[in-house]
């Protein structure tokens, strides 16, 4: 079965909770209590996400994080490659020659790699502007931001 792991999960969470503050610089433990993600989770999911320029990191005392780039201009295909490298559901076809003894024989090969465009293609025409609306529908936002007062 594909199935992103809870990191990659989480990841998103993270960035479409971001994503509602615009521009504004957070605090990871700002993002954890909005999120409800655990802290030290939401920490190395920073730490990841800025080394692949998803989120940038801001220094001082009124540092933290913030989306680098608008929320609609990153996909969710940008998210799961930052933490789980290439979108591909066998490894024949992820771009690594030699990870499998059958590769130059196996005639499945063209058919995976069709299947790969097929999820890589569905996943970049998800935007993390698309998955932040869900916060918004369900009401989350404002019940959080009001027990953080």
């Amino acid at each position: 079965m594909f199935r992103l792991n809870r990191l990659t999960d989480y990841a998103v969470v993270v960035m479409a909770q971001m994503s509602l503050r615009g521009d504004k610089v957070r605090t990871a433990p700002q993002i954890s209590q909005d999120t409800g993600v655990p802290l030290p989770t939401v920490a190395k999911l920073l730490n990841a996400l800025a080394r692949e320029n998803l989120v940038a990191s801001h220094r001082g005392a009124a540092g933290g994080y913030a989306l680098s780039k608008p929320a609609g201009e990153i996909t969710v295909a940008e998210i799961i490659q930052a933490l789980e490298g290439p979108i591909a559901l066998t490894a024949c076809v992820d771009g690594s020659v030699g990870s499998c003894e059958s590769e130059t024989l196996c005639p499945m090969r063209g058919n995976w790699d069709k299947v790969n465009r097929a999820i890589r293609h569905a996943l970049s025409g998800v935007t993390l502007a698309d998955m932040a609306l869900t916060f918004v529908t369900f009401g989350d936002l404002p019940e959080r931001e009001s027990r953080a007062v």
